[in-house]
């Protein structure tokens, strides 16, 4: 594996606003592709895992802040933002996952802030319970890492966007970025035209898309694999954990609850107008909570 790192207007597409995201573009060569990645800052790391239809651009603003205290690293997974989208792979959880922990091992990182939303959760908890030592918090976002079967949200969700028509419309209309993304905000006006520009952007054809329909499909058909995770939780469940939730999320609002029980030395805010996206939507207002966090935590 090759990392290397490029000025901030090195290969940028057309489409990239680098006013909204200043940071210089670095890779990491791994065997289907280059993962892009954002690396800026130093001190202690700030891990920021994205989920679906998104990318490290949703995390710009914490980003922004806290890179002059903290190292911020914020990789897009293959298929994703400005990472390469091989053609022949799965696209799978397990997948990303495999990478993310390549990725991990390549920077060599250690006492990690891990901060996840949505599927950054099991693709960065799948490391962090085999790896325990090299956490020092969790920071969690509307997500998950179990099971979610019994959620009728969740698993109608899955069986529809992942069937044949949810891939037909996926690939064909951008479905997920297009509608669904918007869709989950608690006030769609924040997701501005130039915001959502950035999500539809990097998923230009057909072919670009099929990552955004496999992680519908595998919220219920990669079961197995989330329940693998959740029943290897006893290294991190004593890790102080943070839990910022939007509770206009009819999905995973109801799995706060599930972190809770999971994480015994957590605190929890919750946000009643604020959706799925938290970071996206919530933006400047998580800053101090971060904040407040880092402090408390750090003088126990």
């Amino acid at each position: 594996m090759v990392t290397d790192a490029s000025p901030t207007n090195d290969n940028s597409p057309a489409w990239l606003d680098r006013a909204a995201y200043p940071f210089a573009s670095h890779h990491l060569t791994l065997r289907d592709g280059r993962m892009h990645y954002v690396d800026e800052g130093a001190g202690e790391v700030l891990l920021f895992v994205h989920g679906n239809p998104s990318w490290s651009f949703e995390y710009r603003a914490l980003i922004r802040h806290f890179s002059k205290t903290h190292r911020c690293i914020a990789p897009d997974h293959l298929g994703f933002g400005l990472s390469d989208k091989p053609k022949g792979v799965s696209y799978l959880p397990q997948y990303h996952a495999e990478n993310f922990a390549r990725f991990l091992d390549a920077l060599d990182l250690d006492q990690i802030t891990l901060v996840v939303n949505d599927w950054g959760g099991p693709i960065a908890l799948d490391w962090a319970v085999a790896h325990a030592s090299r956490i020092r918090r969790i920071i969690a976002l509307n997500s998950w890492f179990f099971d979610v079967r019994d959620q009728q949200v969740l698993r109608t969700f899955s069986n529809v966007i992942g069937s044949p028509v949810g891939r037909f419309l996926c690939r064909q209309f951008n479905l997920f970025p297009r509608v669904l993304m918007k869709a989950s905000f608690g006030d769609k006006l924040r997701l501005t035209p130039s915001a959502h520009s950035h999500y539809l952007a990097p998923f230009p054809d057909p072919a670009s898309r099929t990552p955004t329909w496999v992680f519908p499909r595998a919220i219920t058909g990669e079961s197995d694999w989330l329940d693998r995770i959740w029943q290897r939780r006893a290294g991190i469940a004593r890790l102080p954990t943070l839990l910022v939730w939007g509770m206009k999320d009819a999905a995973f609002a109801p799995l706060v609850h599930r972190w809770q029980e999971a994480f015994p030395n957590h605190r929890s805010v919750t946000f009643e107008d604020i959706g799925h996206s938290v970071a996206e939507e919530a933006s400047e207002r998580l800053i101090p909570i971060f904040e407040d966090f880092f402090r408390t935590e750090a003088a126990t």
